[in-house]
């Protein structure tokens, strides 16, 4: 793996969403067939570092070799991550406004029940919920069965990066905004999760649009987070990025950022057997996704093609760690490879450009009611004597 590209902060909207929403479906796709492994039996099982599009783990077997997931991960497959990240996207497109638990509860779970896609790891049209991971059941099972208050149902789920993992759309939304994407992110998926998994998916959402702005950085972008997150995610996201600091390639990092990550995970070394204490409830705790993601976004200077290969080399949940690192990469516009693009489009058999043009005009159609709604503030606080209109 090459050495630390410039970074590129010279594109426009339109090119940060598609480099976002693409790289990260392109990101998920490649860290799909080795999720739940280790740097050094993905060495083993691929006779080198990964570099590209693979095939499944055990090969035609996948649909035989794990029963409780019988996916076909790899061949450029995109995951649930994908998945989640195109239905929040649709739930933008219906309610073409800022989202809220409610939309969650009003819209994303009905996309999830009711109406069949092309799942590409059945290789079948499905239900996306008869994809999507436990921790994304939950809610169903919370909004649609148990009529929870949508504010509050995240409460008891499993605390991991399920939400974190498609809250880029809300980054994206919010561009350049990195505090109001935090705070939308956090409303949006208290539906889904809470305590660090919660506070995750706000601050990956402030880290994309952060990296939207003009002349972001990697740097800028994790200075972002630091300044939005709280309690263990914040003291891992430092303790992941001072570590990166010293690295200059990824393949060096790719120890190291483990290290640094470990004492605020609760999984534990072994991903395939969490310990007691996994996915609880925590203020000292983190996901492990997140800061890993921005620590190999500072290792790479902003590149995408050694961030998304860095995080799927590290291994264990490297579908969501590659997702969230090319979904940064590609806001902060470093060019995603036109092959691996290609090449995950077809394989899963999804138009990975039509979601980025559907948010980007739904984007601007937002901005435009911000703008109205703050220029209605402006003129009410003047009338009540606060301070002088700007217009």
């Amino acid at each position: 793996m090459t050495p630390k590209a410039p970074e590129s902060n010279g594109a426009t909207l339109d090119e940060r969403l598609t480099g976002a929403l693409v790289g990260a479906a392109v990101g998920d796709a490649l860290g799909g067939p080795v999720e739940g492994y280790s740097p050094e039996q993905i060495l083993q099982r691929h006779g080198g570092r990964i570099h590209g599009i693979v095939g499944p783990w055990n090969g035609d077997d996948w649909r035989t070799a794990r029963p409780l997931a019988p996916y076909h991960k790899g061949d450029g497959h995109v995951t649930d991550d994908t998945l989640m990240t195109h239905a929040l996207i649709r739930v933008y497109a219906a309610v073409r406004d800022h989202l809220d638990a409610y939309a969650v509860a009003d819209h994303l779970v009905a996309d999830l029940m009711t109406t069949p896609r092309w799942i590409p790891e059945l290789e079948a049209e499905a239900l996306p919920l008869h994809r999507i991971f436990l921790a994304e059941k939950w809610l169903v099972a919370r909004l649609h069965y148990g009529h929870a208050d949508p504010r509050e149902a995240g409460v008891g789920n499993i605390v991991n990066c399920g939400a974190a993992m498609y809250m880029a759309p809300v980054g994206l939304v919010n561009a350049a905004d990195p505090a109001r994407a935090y705070a939308e992110a956090l409303d949006v998926a208290g539906a889904h999760q809470s305590s660090y998994g919660r506070e995750a998916a706000g601050v990956f959402a402030a880290a994309v649009a952060a990296a939207c702005a003009p002349r972001a950085t990697a740097r800028s972008v994790v200075e972002s987070c630091l300044s939005l997150a709280k309690d263990g995610t914040r003291a891992a996201i430092e303790a992941v990025c001072d570590t990166a600091d010293r690295h200059t390639d990824v393949e060096s990092a790719l120890a190291p950022l483990r290290q640094a990550v470990a004492p605020f995970d609760t999984v534990g070394p072994d991903y395939r057997r969490p310990s007691l204490a996994a996915r609880r409830p925590s203020r000292i705790h983190a996901i492990e996704e997140l800061p890993v993601a921005l620590g190999m976004l500072l290792v790479a200077g902003g590149d995408y093609r050694q961030a998304v290969l860095g995080s799927v080399n590290y291994g264990r949940d490297c579908d969501s760690i590659a997702t969230m690192a090319g979904a940064l990469a590609g806001a902060l516009g470093s060019p995603v490879p036109d092959e691996w693009a290609k090449q995950v489009a077809d394989a899963s058999r999804l138009d990975l450009w039509r979601p980025a043009a559907t948010l980007a005009e739904v984007a601007r159609e937002i901005f435009a009611r911000d703008v109205d709604r703050r220029r209605a503030h402006e003129r009410a606080f003047h009338a009540l004597g606060g301070t002088r209109c700007s217009d």
